[in-house]
């Protein structure tokens, strides 16, 4: 369901644009629809009085809580079932923060990511996008929402931008604090700049070497790391938001001192953050997370050198809980084959 179906169905029970607006405030923010201090009965249209029971079960079908996998670093991941009876993850993080998903399954297949090996199922619509924020706000507060679970946004764009619009508006959402992330897409760089409301961007990285990225995201577009802090750049002078730059350390293959020069080179002077997260282990993947003290060695030179560079761990990596897996482990409960490490020389 997209968020534009939902205005069409309100607009039908008679709702004005400040009746919808209102309808769709307090279900965004997990509020009753008796909220506030004008009744409802005083201000809202009898037709609209009449349909809203009906319409409120609807919304609440579009993400319910199937299970909870709390974490000892305060994040809580959600295994979400949606009204078709498909699942998708959130993620509740500390600091008041929620990573939610854009699509079943995702087709870019980076090669360390279990959501990739599923493949693409289908897209979310909006209103499921923004359904998942509202379903986290009855655990918890939301100031930040992170689109950087399941799925790539780039390949659900215009859903994307719906659902942001409505988060950084009725959502109550901060513009800089709506994160789109990417692998990069052109259509990102040159819609994303024309909306009313401008997320900041997180774009995957994860290797200077264009080959090797092409290896560790086997379908992303053909940008290469070049091409993709460029366009970045852009984005961030023209938004005042800093990029935020992605990179999964794995062990002999992007954490040697080539890849350290590479970052140098590639990010001095730009306006961003390398956000740099040691690989969260996949049951049957045979990537290798380097050492904490190594991945720390690792950013301590790269902000030696003048590179801003936060060192993050990946949520819940004591409930195994990376993006993919708690739906694989409840669809299909089976030991995945083995996959080979790419070489190092590449």
């Amino acid at each position: 369901m997209q968020v534009a179906q939902i205005r069409e169905r309100l607009r039908a029970a008679g709702a004005g644009p400040g009746h919808a607006y209102r309808v769709l405030r307090l279900w965004s923010n997990a509020l009753p629809q008796s909220s506030g201090k004008r009744r409802p009965e005083h201000f809202l249209p009898a037709t609209l009085l009449a349909a809203l029971p009906e319409i409120e079960a609807d919304l609440a079908a579009l993400a319910r809580l199937q299970s909870v996998h709390p974490a000892e670093d305060g994040s809580e991941r959600l295994l979400v079932e949606l009204a078709d009876g498909q699942a998708v993850e959130s993620v509740l993080l500390p600091r008041d923060g929620l990573c939610i998903s854009s699509q079943v399954g995702c087709a870019v297949k980076c090669v360390f990511c279990m959501t990739g090996r599923e493949g693409l199922v289908r897209q979310l619509g909006s209103a499921e996008m923004v359904a998942q924020v509202a379903l986290a706000r009855t655990r918890r507060p939301v100031k930040k929402v992170v689109f950087m679970g399941m799925g790539e946004p780039a390949h659900n764009l215009d859903n994307v931008v719906e659902a942001i619009e409505l988060l950084g508006t009725a959502g109550n959402i901060g513009h800089k604090n709506l994160v789109f992330s990417t692998v990069g897409d052109p259509r990102v760089f040159e819609r994303l700049p024309q909306g009313p409301v401008k997320p900041a961007l997180a774009l995957s990285l994860h290797t200077t070497k264009k080959d090797l990225r092409e290896q560790l995201l086997p379908r992303a577009p053909r940008m290469s790391p070049e091409e993709l802090v460029e366009a970045g750049e852009r984005y961030a002078r023209a938004t005042g938001y800093p990029i935020q730059y992605q990179w999964t350390l794995l062990e002999g293959v992007n954490d040697g001192p080539d890849e350290i020069e590479g970052i140098v080179e590639l990010l001095s002077g730009r306006y961003g953050v390398l956000n740099m997260i040691p690989f969260n282990k996949v049951d049957g993947l045979d990537f290798r997370r380097p050492s904490w003290e190594r991945a720390a060695e690792i950013a301590r030179t790269l902000h030696r050198r003048g590179i801003l560079t936060k060192l993050r761990q990946s949520a819940a990596q004591d409930v195994d809980g990376g993006c993919g897996q708690l739906r694989a482990r409840a669809a299909q409960p089976v030991r995945l084959q083995p996959r080979a490490l790419l070489q190092k020389e590449i």
